[in-house]
């Protein structure tokens, strides 16, 4: 069977105008009732990471992109939510936040994706520009570290 006729049976994802979301890990790192944020272009926080390379598992990813935003090193541990992100009204992205543990220093080296970085209290993240999905991750990933 010809290409031509096998795509006429079954049509590729832009022929039947439909999208892909992009996918984003996040690493949700907690310490001493505090959480580390970014703060991104659009004046909000965001947990740090970002998009899979090449041949990367999503956790190599999140690894190498804690390393690259912040200048931490981080184990990855597990998978604490999943939701899809609305950029704009237009773009999409499906974020994968990981529970991750600190490696050694704690002192952020911000990169120049970011305004700044800070680990901010737990208890007052509701007043800060954080998106829900964001405040939600960190929320099950706090859950799951204490054991509720």
């Amino acid at each position: 069977m010809s290409a031509g006729r096998l795509r006429a049976r079954n049509p590729s994802v832009r022929e039947r105008g439909e999208r892909r979301w992009p996918v984003s890990v996040k690493g949700v790192l907690l310490r001493r009732g505090r959480v580390l944020l970014l703060r991104n272009h659009r004046g909000e926080w965001e947990l740090p990471g970002g998009r899979l390379g090449c041949r990367e598992s999503p956790e190599e990813a999140l690894g190498r992109e804690i390393l690259e935003e912040t200048g931490l090193t981080a184990t990855v541990g597990s998978l604490v939510d999943a939701w899809v992100f609305p950029v704009t009204p237009r773009k999409r992205v499906v974020i994968l936040a990981y529970a991750c543990r600190l490696k050694g220093r704690v002192a952020i080296t911000t990169s120049p994706e970011h305004g700044s970085g800070a680990w901010l209290p737990l208890v007052a993240l509701e007043k800060e520009p954080l998106p829900n999905g964001y405040l939600r991750s960190i929320r099950r990933a706090a859950r799951m570290r204490t054991g509720g």
